[in-house]
């Protein structure tokens, strides 16, 4: 066999390993079931055992040790390949609005909630393994869907700002500048304790003219 044969040769045998290869993805990706978050080779459901008793038609899952970055908007879009979600909910604390790390999850389809607990159970996400368990109809909480849609953490330093910068009268001037003296003293008896030689500055308020926003009150 000469040199052009197996160069040619050699061109047919890797344009046919590209073409099964390429077979072989398509056929792995349309025989897939669910895509990993992760990203690589689509999985196959695994077969479990069908739910009995007041399990069969749960709708209403369980998902303890959600990792940090896994919100309701990434959970929505990753859950939603297995079937229609109804209502979904991350519990989160009413001060702060973090995540506390769990929270529910409700399909329409009983069969999909089974096969979302069979699957994705012990599940490896973000280092995390998920708990995922289906609760029965009668154990899910008349309340637990209160307030489930997307919590918005309250901006308090926003508050804090529009509470230092209201509009204050003549009087409550007068009474801010007095608390702010008195802190000041209180300051300077703590520091000549510790044996410091610092004055504070002067609290000169009391001698400035009042500020524009000072509203002075009607008689």
């Amino acid at each position: 066999m000469g040199a052009k044969a197996k160069k040619a040769l050699k061109t047919k045998l890797k344009k046919v390993a590209a073409a099964s290869q390429a077979a072989e993805k398509k056929a792995a990706a349309t025989t897939a079931d669910f895509l990993p978050l992760e990203g690589g080779k689509g999985r196959k459901i695994p077969e479990g055992k069908q739910p009995e008793g007041s399990t069969a038609k749960a709708t209403v899952l369980y998902i303890g040790r959600i990792p940090h970055g896994f919100y309701e908007s990434e959970m929505e879009a990753y859950f939603s390949q297995f079937g229609k979600i109804k209502r979904l909910r991350v519990v989160r604390n009413r001060k702060t609005g973090k995540s506390k790390h769990y929270g529910f999850l409700q399909f329409e389809d009983p069969e999909v909630a089974a096969i979302v607990a069979d699957c994705m159970h012990n599940y490896l996400l973000f280092e995390h393994l998920l708990q995922v368990h289906l609760i029965p109809q009668e154990q899910v909480h008349p309340k637990l869907w209160r307030g489930y849609f997307k919590y918005r953490p309250v901006d308090r330093v926003m508050i804090q700002r529009k509470r230092q910068n209201k509009e204050r009268t003549l009087d409550e001037h007068k009474k801010l500048v007095q608390k702010i003296t008195k802190q000041s003293k209180k300051r300077q008896r703590t520091i000549e304790a510790a044996g410091l030689d610092y004055v504070c500055p002067k609290i000169v308020g009391e001698m400035l003219q009042a500020p524009k926003k000072i509203k002075f009150a009607e008689d």
